[in-house]
């Protein structure tokens, strides 16, 4: 990851009342993070802008933001579809163990066995474990669980994650 990428940790989904709030689909786990932040980058596809949150409160699904500059409802409504992004320093840090998907994609899976197995290119929520979406140039697109049994160790420095496959996931050629 570049030093100055951003992280996604929310989405303007329209504005409410007439003095500048707008409502704010999470796009973070820890909806309460936006109570603590101070500064973010509003990103409208066209430019990035600094912002300091004055306000942040729950409302029914979402949340209920007043950012400083933004006082009224012609201005509110320029953000609409514009992305709350924080940087990595402001992330909120997670149990050990534990990782952010953008910090997996791109990362080289080994498994113990087979060797080299390719680039993880997406992770699919499931609800009862992640699925991992390995690309190899040897065995196509791979399928595996993100378990205990079969993810050994990540190593975010070398960019490389060891594997245990399952029997059956994938096969040999």
């Amino acid at each position: 990851m570049q030093e100055k990428e951003l992280i996604s940790i929310g989405r303007i989904t329209g504005t409410h009342g007439y003095h500048g709030l707008v409502k704010v689909s999470p796009l973070t786990d820890f909806p309460d993070r936006f109570n603590e932040l101070q500064k973010i980058i509003l990103d409208t596809d066209r430019e990035q802008n600094e912002f300091v949150i004055e306000t942040c409160r729950k409302h029914k699904q979402q949340l209920l933001i007043k950012f400083s500059h933004i006082d009224n409802l012609e201005t509110a409504k320029q953000y609409y579809g514009a992305l709350i992004k924080i940087s990595e320093e402001q992330l909120y840090p997670l149990p050990e163990g534990h990782y952010y998907h953008f910090q997996l994609q791109g990362m080289q899976v080994e498994d113990i066995e087979l060797g080299r197995l390719g680039e993880l290119k997406d992770i699919f929520e499931t609800g009862a474990n992640d699925v991992y979406v390995i690309m190899s140039e040897q065995y196509g697109e791979v399928l595996i669980p993100a378990i205990k049994d079969v993810i050994l160790d990540v190593d975010l420095e070398l960019n490389r994650m060891r594997v245990k496959l399952l029997p059956g996931l994938i096969e040999h050629k």
